[in-house]
């Protein structure tokens, strides 16, 4: 069995917000001058990031199934006088790298991580094993159009960011419990988000041969 503490939590539910839209309400958390080549996830999982103010003895782990697959949709969209600059975002780095290497802030290690259903179990996993006394768990999708339709992006834009502890410290916001069963499940990432944003109760297998309990104190 495995304890994780939940000592901050930041999320992200624009859902079906338009990545301009994104840009102008986010902008300000960041240099004018990586602004404007941050994707709308990087902009997202970027903000809820900076307000953990990551330090460098901190763990990030970064989860994401479809890796900004609107910067490529709007960069395929320009054609057939393809856009350069939409070309330079779509090849960008990942969001939270995106979101690090404009406020300079170095970290100890980062685990970028994807996957489908079970992703948000085995980025908890990574999360348990690392040695450092902070991990920052976080992550997110951006919406896209027609590629949603082919199943390979998302429906809604969201990001979410927490601060996880082996040790509750002085006033946790929250437990997470893993346990070994039998049994298959799924916990999709904007489930995820969601219960973190409405501090929701959940116990359920939640990935094959996992079980997550996750409970709330009182504030």
């Amino acid at each position: 069995m495995i304890d994780l503490f939940i000592q901050a939590i930041r999320t992200d539910l624009p859902e079906t917000e338009s990545p301009q839209q994104t840009r102008d309400r986010l902008k300000s958390a960041f240099p004018v001058g990586s602004v404007r080549r941050m994707t709308q996830l990087g902009l997202l999982v970027g903000a809820t990031l900076k307000d953990l103010q990551p330090v460098p003895e901190d763990t990030v782990v970064y989860a994401t199934s479809f890796g900004e697959s609107r910067a490529i949709e709007s960069y395929l969209e320009s054609f057939p006088g393809p856009s350069p600059t939409l070309f330079q975002t779509s090849i960008h780095p990942s969001g939270v790298q995106q979101c690090l290497i404009g406020i300079q802030q170095p970290i100890g290690e980062l685990f970028p991580l994807s996957g489908g259903a079970e992703l948000t179990i085995q980025a908890l996993l990574v999360a348990a094993l690392a040695p450092s006394p902070r991990v920052i768990f976080c992550g997110g999708e951006e919406r896209a159009t027609w590629l949603t339709e082919q199943g390979v992006a998302s429906e809604y834009s969201f990001a979410f960011a927490c601060a996880l502890t082996h040790s509750p410290g002085s006033a946790p916001l929250g437990k997470i419990t893993l346990k070994q069963v039998s049994g298959a499940g799924s916990f999709p990432l904007y489930d995820w988000c969601r219960t973190l944003q409405e501090r929701l109760p959940f116990s359920a297998i939640a990935a094959e041969g996992w079980q997550l309990q996750l409970d709330w104190f009182p504030a």
